[in-house]
């Protein structure tokens, strides 16, 4: 019997690439109507012919519930499964996605993956080291904080990602730049952790841990919105953490009672081994993180992925290891003048795959996230010291021009 999913179109991606490339399944789409803006007009076109149902902005999520549920009855297949593969879209989609009958994550773990300060109040009690933190509504409660554990700290809202509107702050005048909080958003501090911060990767069914893949970051995410050089290296070899990656991701999953899908987490090692659990997602990480673990295992990431949300356990075989990392391009607003070619960077050695998101004419606005980029390269290499290495060289050769396009 042909499956048949309902895939939250929120952003496009590789995985929604590969899922749309599917013939052995049936797929609705779900959108939302505040973010269609999000949506290219190629992407559109190329799903025009596939079912889709559009939640009406500010509308009622049950009654919403109950139109799709009308909908749907008249379609040749109804979805039995469900994924969401976007962070900003977790609350709503899982919610409607419980309301329809589909396979979801409840209230509680939605907070558990979204909510940080309910997530590391999870970690705590599931005996998973984390930094101390707090929620804090001003200034004074920033101060508070810093009183008892000191400076640097990091400032960031409750339910962000991305690194978005995330800061270090060294002193009580860096703090001083960015008050009053705005009251719009829930905002935390956390204690500023020392050591190397790591990416790992996990593959869920029915509730037992498949594999884990750890990725090394040349730079802190944090320190990607200062300039700080913007990718991550899959260890398909060289991961000589001395971690048990795979019973630490266990502990997680029992304990946020995960039974399916991707997870991806994030965790600080110091120098001692001791490993400090800095966040977890309960999708897809972002940009070619997964197939990054694919290209360093020769083995289809996209596919084992998809099974997981199908209610399959994908078989894992994997050959040829080495070392995958995506490097973002770096990123600058203003109107684009001049642009390294995409052709010239895929010819560089090692440098496999990649995309370029800018072109000459283009307005680019400013943002500050961990994902702002011009592009990306993916590159391979037998160590992740030659991946390293050969990111440097694309840094040193790519060149993006803006003027004020003011």
């Amino acid at each position: 019997m042909r499956p048949c999913l309902l895939l939250v179109d929120g952003r496009p991606g590789t995985f929604t690439d590969h899922v749309l490339s599917r013939d052995d399944l049936d797929l609705v789409l779900l959108r939302f109507e505040e973010h269609l803006s999000s949506l290219p007009a190629d992407h559109l076109l190329r799903t025009a012919d596939i079912p889709t149902f559009t939640i009406a902005a500010d509308a009622d999520i049950w009654r919403e519930a109950e139109r799709y549920l009308t909908w749907v009855a008249g379609l040749p297949a109804r979805p039995a499964h469900f994924c969401n593969p976007q962070e900003p879209l977790q609350e709503i989609s899982q919610r409607f996605a419980g309301l329809v009958g589909l396979p979801h994550l409840d209230a509680e773990q939605v907070a558990w993956v979204r909510d940080k300060t309910a997530m590391k109040r999870r970690f705590r009690e599931i005996g998973i080291p984390c930094a101390e933190f707090a929620e804090v509504a001003d200034g004074d409660d920033v101060l508070g904080f810093a009183s008892v554990h000191g400076w640097p700290l990091i400032l960031k809202p409750v339910d962000g990602w991305s690194s978005i509107d995330t800061y270090k702050l060294d002193d009580e005048h860096d703090l001083a730049r960015l008050l009053p909080l705005p009251s719009s958003r829930r905002w935390m501090v956390e204690e500023f952790l020392t050591g190397r911060e790591y990416q790992l990767c996990a593959l869920v069914a029915h509730g037992r841990v498949l594999d884990t893949y750890v990725s090394w970051t040349p730079c802190a995410l944090l320190e990607t919105v200062y300039g700080g050089i913007n990718g991550s290296i899959s260890l398909g070899v060289d991961d000589e953490l001395g971690v048990d990656a795979k019973e630490l991701v266990q502990r997680i999953v029992d304990g946020m009672r995960i039974d399916h899908g991707y997870l991806h987490m994030e965790f600080f090692r110091s120098d001692d081994g001791g490993v400090h659990m800095s966040e977890v997602g309960a999708r897809l990480a972002g940009c070619e993180l997964p197939t990054n673990h694919g290209l360093a295992r020769n083995f289809d990431m996209m596919a084992a992925t998809l099974d997981t949300y199908l209610g399959r356990v994908p078989s894992l075989e994997y050959s040829a290891p080495r070392c995958a990392g995506d490097l973002l391009l770096p990123y600058k607003p203003g109107r684009v003048v001049k642009v390294t070619p995409l052709e010239t960077l895929l010819s560089m050695p090692g440098v496999v795959r990649g995309r370029m998101n800018v072109a000459s004419g283009d307005d680019l606005p400013d943002q500050r996230a961990s994902h702002a980029s011009a592009g990306y390269v993916q590159i391979v290499g037998p160590s992740r010291q030659v991946v390293e290495d050969r990111m440097t060289e694309v840094l040193d050769a790519f060149e993006l021009v803006t003027e004020d396009a003011s």
